[in-house]
Protein backbone atom coordinates (compact mmCIF):
# COMPACT_ATOMS: atom_id res chain seq x y z
CA UNK A 1 0.00 0.00 0.00
CA UNK A 2 1.32 3.36 -0.88
CA UNK A 3 0.43 6.25 1.90
CA UNK A 4 0.95 9.90 0.87
CA UNK A 5 0.73 12.49 3.83
CA UNK A 6 -0.30 16.42 3.76
CA UNK A 7 0.01 18.14 6.69
CA UNK A 8 -1.35 21.22 5.50
CA UNK A 9 -4.39 20.07 2.54
CA UNK A 10 -6.37 22.81 1.15
CA UNK A 11 -9.12 23.75 -1.11
CA UNK A 12 -7.98 25.12 -3.95
CA UNK A 13 -9.89 28.27 -5.50
CA UNK A 14 -8.74 28.39 -9.40
CA UNK A 15 -10.20 31.56 -10.59
CA UNK A 16 -9.93 32.82 -14.02
CA UNK A 17 -10.05 37.04 -14.13
CA UNK A 18 -9.74 38.79 -17.13
CA UNK A 19 -7.63 41.92 -17.48
CA UNK A 20 -7.14 41.76 -13.45
CA UNK A 21 -6.85 45.18 -11.76
CA UNK A 22 -4.67 46.28 -8.51
CA UNK A 23 -7.27 48.09 -6.58
CA UNK A 24 -10.45 47.27 -8.63
CA UNK A 25 -13.25 44.89 -8.26
CA UNK A 26 -12.84 42.21 -10.77
CA UNK A 27 -15.42 39.52 -11.84
CA UNK A 28 -14.59 36.00 -12.46
CA UNK A 29 -14.85 34.36 -15.38
CA UNK A 30 -14.31 30.88 -15.17
CA UNK A 31 -13.64 28.96 -11.42
CA UNK A 32 -12.79 25.80 -10.24
CA UNK A 33 -12.51 24.24 -7.05
CA UNK A 34 -10.39 21.40 -5.76
CA UNK A 35 -9.36 19.34 -2.80
CA UNK A 36 -5.88 19.98 -3.18
CA UNK A 37 -2.04 19.84 -1.28
CA UNK A 38 0.74 18.38 -2.53
CA UNK A 39 0.53 14.73 -1.17
CA UNK A 40 -3.43 14.34 -2.04
CA UNK A 41 -2.26 15.74 -5.68
CA UNK A 42 -0.11 12.72 -5.58
CA UNK A 43 -3.05 10.26 -4.36
CA UNK A 44 -5.15 11.94 -6.78
CA UNK A 45 -2.98 11.00 -9.41
CA UNK A 46 -2.24 7.55 -8.52
CA UNK A 47 -5.74 6.97 -7.83
CA UNK A 48 -6.09 7.75 -11.71
CA UNK A 49 -3.46 5.42 -12.87
CA UNK A 50 -5.19 2.71 -10.87
CA UNK A 51 -2.84 2.12 -7.78
CA UNK A 52 -4.32 1.81 -4.51
CA UNK A 53 -3.39 4.37 -1.71
CA UNK A 54 -4.79 6.06 1.38
CA UNK A 55 -4.67 9.84 1.73
CA UNK A 56 -3.51 10.69 5.35
CA UNK A 57 -2.65 13.65 6.96
CA UNK A 58 -4.88 16.79 9.01
CA UNK A 59 -7.98 18.49 8.11
CA UNK A 60 -10.25 21.22 10.37
CA UNK A 61 -13.46 22.75 10.39
CA UNK A 62 -16.29 23.35 7.59
CA UNK A 63 -13.31 23.27 5.05
CA UNK A 64 -11.36 20.05 6.29
CA UNK A 65 -14.86 18.18 5.98
CA UNK A 66 -15.42 19.54 2.44
CA UNK A 67 -11.95 18.18 1.28
CA UNK A 68 -12.67 14.78 2.70
CA UNK A 69 -16.27 14.66 1.27
CA UNK A 70 -14.64 15.53 -2.39
CA UNK A 71 -11.69 12.82 -1.87
CA UNK A 72 -14.37 10.15 -1.22
CA UNK A 73 -16.88 11.50 -3.84
CA UNK A 74 -13.58 10.81 -6.39
CA UNK A 75 -12.79 7.45 -5.26
CA UNK A 76 -9.80 8.28 -3.09
CA UNK A 77 -9.37 6.16 0.42
CA UNK A 78 -8.66 8.58 3.32
CA UNK A 79 -7.63 8.59 7.09
CA UNK A 80 -7.46 11.71 7.84
CA UNK A 81 -6.84 13.09 11.77
CA UNK A 82 -9.57 15.81 12.40
CA UNK A 83 -7.83 18.69 14.48
CA UNK A 84 -10.24 20.62 16.95
CA UNK A 85 -8.96 24.27 16.19
CA UNK A 86 -9.21 26.17 13.28
CA UNK A 87 -10.40 25.59 9.74
CA UNK A 88 -8.54 23.78 6.58
CA UNK A 89 -6.88 26.59 4.54
CA UNK A 90 -8.52 28.00 1.66
CA UNK A 91 -5.39 28.91 -1.67
CA UNK A 92 -7.06 31.50 -4.73
CA UNK A 93 -5.19 30.73 -7.72
CA UNK A 94 -5.20 33.18 -10.37
CA UNK A 95 -4.69 30.79 -13.49
CA UNK A 96 -4.90 33.86 -15.83
CA UNK A 97 -1.53 35.16 -14.17
CA UNK A 98 1.12 32.66 -14.09
CA UNK A 99 2.56 31.36 -10.63
CA UNK A 100 0.04 34.25 -8.90
CA UNK A 101 -1.84 32.73 -5.56
CA UNK A 102 -2.75 33.45 -2.51
CA UNK A 103 -2.49 30.41 0.35
CA UNK A 104 -4.10 30.50 3.89
CA UNK A 105 -2.27 29.83 6.81
CA UNK A 106 -3.66 26.45 7.81
CA UNK A 107 -4.74 25.18 11.60
CA UNK A 108 -1.89 24.55 13.99
CA UNK A 109 -1.67 21.02 14.77
CA UNK A 110 -0.66 19.92 18.38
CA UNK A 111 1.74 17.26 19.98
CA UNK A 112 -1.09 15.30 20.52
CA UNK A 113 -2.59 14.82 16.75
CA UNK A 114 1.27 14.78 15.76
CA UNK A 115 1.45 12.02 17.99
CA UNK A 116 -1.93 10.24 16.31
CA UNK A 117 0.01 10.74 12.76
CA UNK A 118 3.24 8.80 14.20
CA UNK A 119 1.03 5.75 15.43
CA UNK A 120 -0.78 5.43 11.68
CA UNK A 121 2.73 5.43 10.37
CA UNK A 122 4.01 2.71 12.88
CA UNK A 123 1.60 0.60 11.20
CA UNK A 124 3.14 0.36 7.95
CA UNK A 125 4.63 -2.79 6.70
CA UNK A 126 8.08 -3.76 5.22
CA UNK A 127 6.73 -3.45 1.17
CA UNK A 128 4.28 -0.13 1.87
CA UNK A 129 5.61 3.35 0.60
CA UNK A 130 5.32 7.00 2.21
CA UNK A 131 4.98 10.19 0.35
CA UNK A 132 5.37 13.03 2.18
CA UNK A 133 4.67 16.09 0.11
CA UNK A 134 4.21 20.11 0.69
CA UNK A 135 4.72 22.54 3.65
CA UNK A 136 3.85 22.13 6.92
CA UNK A 137 2.39 25.05 9.42
CA UNK A 138 4.22 27.32 11.61
CA UNK A 139 3.52 24.97 14.38
CA UNK A 140 5.23 22.41 13.28
CA UNK A 141 9.18 21.55 13.22
CA UNK A 142 11.21 21.90 10.15
CA UNK A 143 12.28 18.99 11.54
CA UNK A 144 8.94 16.75 11.38
CA UNK A 145 9.92 14.74 8.19
CA UNK A 146 13.07 13.31 9.17
CA UNK A 147 11.75 12.34 12.50
CA UNK A 148 8.77 10.27 11.42
CA UNK A 149 11.69 9.01 8.96
CA UNK A 150 13.75 8.29 11.56
CA UNK A 151 10.76 6.42 13.60
CA UNK A 152 10.42 3.93 10.31
CA UNK A 153 13.87 3.42 9.26
CA UNK A 154 13.75 -0.02 10.93
CA UNK A 155 11.51 -1.13 8.50
CA UNK A 156 11.64 -1.81 4.66
CA UNK A 157 9.54 1.27 3.90
CA UNK A 158 10.87 3.04 0.95
CA UNK A 159 10.07 7.20 1.57
CA UNK A 160 9.24 9.60 -1.15
CA UNK A 161 9.67 13.77 0.29
CA UNK A 162 8.48 16.68 -1.69
CA UNK A 163 9.17 19.50 0.09
CA UNK A 164 11.34 22.89 0.27
CA UNK A 165 14.30 24.46 2.08
CA UNK A 166 15.13 23.26 5.66
CA UNK A 167 11.95 20.98 5.17
CA UNK A 168 14.02 19.24 2.07
CA UNK A 169 17.40 19.24 3.82
CA UNK A 170 16.75 18.13 6.91
CA UNK A 171 15.54 14.99 5.51
CA UNK A 172 18.74 13.85 3.42
CA UNK A 173 20.80 12.14 6.18
CA UNK A 174 17.92 9.87 6.79
CA UNK A 175 18.31 8.74 3.13
CA UNK A 176 14.92 9.02 1.43
CA UNK A 177 14.76 6.73 -1.55
CA UNK A 178 13.07 9.99 -3.85
CA UNK A 179 12.95 13.63 -3.74
CA UNK A 180 11.69 16.07 -6.25
CA UNK A 181 13.15 19.53 -6.24
CA UNK A 182 11.99 22.10 -8.95
CA UNK A 183 14.26 24.39 -10.53
CA UNK A 184 13.96 26.98 -8.28
CA UNK A 185 13.90 25.16 -5.45
CA UNK A 186 17.35 23.28 -6.59
CA UNK A 187 18.39 26.60 -7.05
CA UNK A 188 17.58 28.21 -3.63
CA UNK A 189 19.04 24.74 -1.78
CA UNK A 190 22.48 24.84 -3.24
CA UNK A 191 22.62 28.65 -3.09
CA UNK A 192 23.40 29.23 -6.86
CA UNK A 193 21.78 30.12 -9.73
CA UNK A 194 21.44 26.90 -12.10
CA UNK A 195 20.87 27.31 -15.65
CA UNK A 196 22.41 24.53 -18.16
CA UNK A 197 22.01 21.08 -17.94
CA UNK A 198 25.59 20.24 -16.55
CA UNK A 199 25.00 22.83 -13.40
CA UNK A 200 21.64 21.32 -12.68
CA UNK A 201 22.92 17.54 -13.11
CA UNK A 202 26.19 19.05 -10.55
CA UNK A 203 23.79 20.38 -8.39
CA UNK A 204 21.50 17.36 -8.06
CA UNK A 205 24.45 14.71 -7.56
CA UNK A 206 25.33 16.77 -4.50
CA UNK A 207 22.03 16.12 -2.80
CA UNK A 208 22.16 12.67 -4.30
CA UNK A 209 25.56 12.42 -2.23
CA UNK A 210 24.39 13.65 0.99
CA UNK A 211 21.79 11.15 1.21
CA UNK A 212 18.81 11.23 -1.44
CA UNK A 213 19.08 7.88 -3.25
CA UNK A 214 17.01 9.31 -6.01
CA UNK A 215 16.81 12.77 -7.06
CA UNK A 216 14.22 14.00 -9.59
CA UNK A 217 14.37 17.38 -10.65
CA UNK A 218 11.81 19.64 -12.46
CA UNK A 219 12.46 21.32 -15.22
CA UNK A 220 8.72 22.39 -16.37
CA UNK A 221 8.46 22.63 -20.16
CA UNK A 222 12.76 22.07 -20.43
CA UNK A 223 11.19 18.14 -19.11
CA UNK A 224 13.91 17.16 -16.36
CA UNK A 225 16.83 15.39 -14.99
CA UNK A 226 17.50 12.33 -12.96
CA UNK A 227 20.33 11.27 -10.80
CA UNK A 228 19.13 7.04 -9.34
CA UNK A 229 20.84 5.59 -6.28
CA UNK A 230 23.87 4.40 -8.56
CA UNK A 231 24.64 7.61 -9.49
CA UNK A 232 23.42 7.24 -12.99
CA UNK A 233 22.31 10.21 -14.84
CA UNK A 234 18.91 11.20 -17.05
CA UNK A 235 18.07 13.86 -19.12
CA UNK A 236 14.65 14.02 -20.99
CA UNK A 237 12.80 16.46 -23.08
CA UNK A 238 8.63 17.09 -22.00
CA UNK A 239 6.99 15.66 -24.79
CA UNK A 240 5.37 18.72 -27.35
CA UNK A 241 2.03 20.30 -26.00
CA UNK A 242 0.13 22.76 -24.71
CA UNK A 243 0.29 24.18 -21.24
CA UNK A 244 -2.87 25.16 -19.87
CA UNK A 245 -2.53 24.05 -15.96
CA UNK A 246 0.44 24.43 -13.84
CA UNK A 247 -1.56 23.22 -10.85
CA UNK A 248 -0.24 19.59 -9.55
CA UNK A 249 1.86 19.09 -12.60
CA UNK A 250 5.03 18.40 -10.67
CA UNK A 251 2.98 15.99 -7.85
CA UNK A 252 2.13 14.14 -11.21
CA UNK A 253 5.64 13.55 -11.67
CA UNK A 254 6.06 12.37 -8.41
CA UNK A 255 2.66 9.55 -8.79
CA UNK A 256 3.76 8.41 -12.32
CA UNK A 257 7.53 8.22 -11.31
CA UNK A 258 6.16 6.02 -8.17
CA UNK A 259 3.91 3.87 -10.25
CA UNK A 260 6.56 3.31 -12.71
CA UNK A 261 8.93 2.77 -10.60
CA UNK A 262 6.73 0.04 -8.50
CA UNK A 263 5.45 -1.69 -12.05
CA UNK A 264 8.91 -2.01 -13.89
CA UNK A 265 11.67 -1.80 -11.10
CA UNK A 266 13.87 0.53 -14.00
CA UNK A 267 14.64 4.04 -12.82
CA UNK A 268 15.07 4.78 -16.73
CA UNK A 269 11.48 4.26 -17.33
CA UNK A 270 10.19 5.62 -14.02
CA UNK A 271 11.96 8.75 -15.15
CA UNK A 272 9.92 8.73 -18.37
CA UNK A 273 6.62 8.24 -16.89
CA UNK A 274 7.20 10.93 -14.54
CA UNK A 275 7.90 13.20 -17.39
CA UNK A 276 4.97 11.98 -19.02
CA UNK A 277 2.36 12.55 -16.19
CA UNK A 278 3.90 15.86 -15.56
CA UNK A 279 3.13 16.62 -18.76
CA UNK A 280 -0.23 15.30 -18.78
CA UNK A 281 -1.03 17.07 -15.72
CA UNK A 282 0.16 20.45 -17.38
CA UNK A 283 -1.91 19.60 -20.84
CA UNK A 284 -5.12 19.24 -19.04
CA UNK A 285 -7.44 21.36 -16.48
CA UNK A 286 -7.88 19.06 -14.33
CA UNK A 287 -5.25 16.03 -13.05
CA UNK A 288 -3.60 13.55 -15.24
CA UNK A 289 -5.66 10.46 -16.61
CA UNK A 290 -4.01 6.86 -17.56
CA UNK A 291 -4.68 7.20 -20.91
CA UNK A 292 -3.47 10.54 -21.19
CA UNK A 293 0.11 9.64 -19.64
CA UNK A 294 0.27 6.30 -21.86
CA UNK A 295 0.10 8.23 -24.72
CA UNK A 296 2.63 10.92 -24.22
CA UNK A 297 4.96 8.08 -22.80
CA UNK A 298 4.58 6.25 -26.12
CA UNK A 299 4.93 9.79 -28.58
CA UNK A 300 8.35 10.29 -26.27
CA UNK A 301 10.14 7.79 -27.67
CA UNK A 302 9.09 8.72 -31.53
CA UNK A 303 9.83 12.32 -30.69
Amino acid sequence: MIYTVTFNPALDYIVSVKDFEEGKTNRTERERIFAGGKGINVSRVLNNLGVENTALGFIAGFTGKEIERRLLENGLKTDFIELKKGISRINIKLSDIEGTEINGRGPDIDEASLKLLSEKLDRLSDGDMLVLAGSVQASVSDSVYRDLMIRLSEKKVPIVVDATGELLLNVLEAKPFLIKPNLHELSEITGRELETKEEITEAAMELHEKGAANVLVSLGARGGILVDEKGRTYSQKAPYGKAVNAVGAGDSMVAGFIYAYRNFRDYEEAFKYSIASGSAGAFSQGFAEKRDIDELRERMDKE
